[in-house]
């Protein structure tokens, strides 16, 4: 009998979808982030825009935020940055700039995603670094707990 251990892509991936959820218990579009180094949770960050009244609080930009302070930096080399939906061109080019080294998203989003759906702006040559993209990890758990969500809200 041999013990399957989980991939660090799923397990950091679950964690995401846990902020994802609390997010959508306090109103706001159910999206999840942490950012990983060494296999080691650095920040996380979820939605928050409607109750912070800050249209620039989602999730990935409250993780980077947060992964700064952590590491007194604002380049975010050798991170690894998990988020629940694809990144919209405000959070790409966040990461870019922020030097993230690979970014992993689980469902894609067809109305902004800006990691291969509508845009690549994390692997842009046009522009001076380019993250490694991976996309699908848990995406029907992730579009599920998005579907429901604004399901709820109809």
């Amino acid at each position: 009998m041999s013990i399957e251990l989980e991939s660090p892509d799923l397990h950091w991936m679950r964690c995401a979808l846990v902020l994802a959820t609390l997010a959508a218990r306090e109103g706001e579009v159910p999206v999840g982030a942490v950012i990983v180094r060494d296999g080691e949770l650095i920040a996380e960050g979820r939605n928050s825009p409607i109750a912070g009244n800050d249209p620039t609080a989602h999730a990935e930009i409250q993780a980077l935020r947060a992964a700064g302070r952590a590491l007194n930096n604002y380049r975010l080399g050798g991170t690894t940055l998990y988020v629940t939906l694809e990144p919209c061109p405000m959070c790409a080019g966040a990461m870019v700039h922020a030097r993230v080294e690979r970014v992993v998203f689980a469902a894609t989003d067809p109305r902004t995603g800006a990691a291969g759906s509508i845009y690549n702006i994390l692997q842009s040559n046009e522009l001076n670094h380019r993250c490694e993209v991976q996309g699908g990890v848990l995406a029907e758990e992730s579009a599920a707990l998005l579907r429901e969500f604004f399901r709820s809200r109809r």
